[in-house]
């Protein structure tokens, strides 16, 4: 029996092939409701105007007319999420698209009909439910935000001690919220921040070169080995688990495969109590947009050793289901909206140096 009405979905692709399978794979959920399928953006547009989906799955090499030039016309039109469905080497389309108001995106192990397309059926069908819980009036505030300087405002008074590392984690939304903050972060931030962002292998490397470009603190896609450093920020490459070990007086990174058994990947709730471990007080934890609880038990961990703990307002987050889980917990200290998250890192950084 199904409680409540079922999300209406739209598949949009070019490969009968993808758009069977992809219909396929939905259906296995009695809560979701494939109410048409397209080939192309202009067949697209017909049907969303004629069927109102809540959803939309997009490829973006389509003939006629492609997703992108479908994607613009849907947020100016008829805003309503979109979940690309997009190729490994595709990174650059991933961006672009997310820049656009793509809500999230499934990585498509190939472009030809293959039996290793129904390997994406978990992800993709935790993605869809995940859209009630969605906001695309805070995704459409968040991408303007992208371009807008913000000052660093005062918090309130804490009393806070030296701050080594910042702890950050984040899903549906992140990279646009990450792209706010880090880009705020000023060249001489002393301490360093660890991302761990929902997102499959493939991805998160050029995520942080794209990252590197447009902020003044350093930003790469983690190695095995690298020294956790002031002003150096290391986001956990996708289909691995980010930990911390010392090595003498310094500590270093260490990635774990994960397994299909994960539900969350990379997983924040490992990288935060690993952070909390081996800074202790030291740390401060951020959890931002994203579906589901991963966060939870690490702030909680970084709370019980002194640090200090943020999580992202409902005012700004795309999908607040991360950040309302750690606030239900009592153990955050501050509850933010997106642009004010990076001015309080800033400022609980220099005031713990001062």
């Amino acid at each position: 029996m199904t409680i409540g009405p079922k999300i209406k979905v739209l598949v949009v692709d070019d490969s009968a092939y993808s758009r069977q399978t992809i219909k396929k794979m939905l259906e296995t959920d009695k809560s979701i409701e494939v109410i048409g399928i397209a080939s192309d953006g202009i067949d697209a547009m017909a049907k969303t105007l004629r069927l109102r989906p809540d959803l939309i799955t997009l490829d973006f090499e389509m003939p006629e007319m492609d997703g992108f030039s479908f994607l613009r016309w849907l947020m100016k039109e008829k805003p309503t999420p979109v979940i690309m469905v997009s190729s490994y080497s595709d990174t650059k389309t991933v961006f672009k698209a997310l820049e656009l108001g793509a809500v999230d995106f499934i990585a498509k192990p190939t472009q030809r009909a293959s039996a290793e397309l129904r390997g994406i059926e978990k992800d993709l069908l935790n993605k869809v439910r995940g859209v009630k819980n969605l906001n695309m009036d805070k995704l459409s505030k968040n991408l303007q935000l992208l371009n807008v300087e913000i000052g660093v405002t005062a918090g309130a008074e804490t009393s806070i001690g030296e701050i080594d590392v910042v702890a950050l984690g984040t899903s549906t939304g992140g990279p646009a919220a990450l792209q706010i903050i880090l880009t705020r972060l000023p060249h001489d931030f002393s301490a360093a921040v660890l991302i761990s962002q929902h997102m499959p292998k493939g991805f998160t490397g050029p995520l942080a070169e794209r990252l590197d470009k447009l902020s003044e603190i350093k930003i790469k896609e983690a190695e095995n080995g690298d020294i956790v450093e002031p002003g150096k920020v290391f986001i956990c490459p996708g289909g691995a688990h980010m930990v911390l070990r010392k090595r003498g007086q310094k500590n270093q990174i260490l990635l774990r495969e994960a397994t299909f058994e994960d539900k969350y990947v990379p997983s924040v709730d490992i990288m935060m109590a690993s952070a909390a471990e081996h800074y202790g007080s030291r740390t401060v934890g951020v959890v931002l947009t994203g579906m589901g609880n991963d966060g939870k038990k690490g702030i909680l961990e970084i709370k019980s050793r002194g640090g200090y703990t943020i999580a992202e307002s409902e005012e700004t987050a795309v999908v607040f289901g991360m950040p309302a889980e750690v606030i239900n917990t009592g153990a955050v200290d501050s509850v933010l909206p997106l642009p004010e998250v990076s001015s309080e890192l800033i400022r609980i950084v220099k005031r713990g140096q001062g």
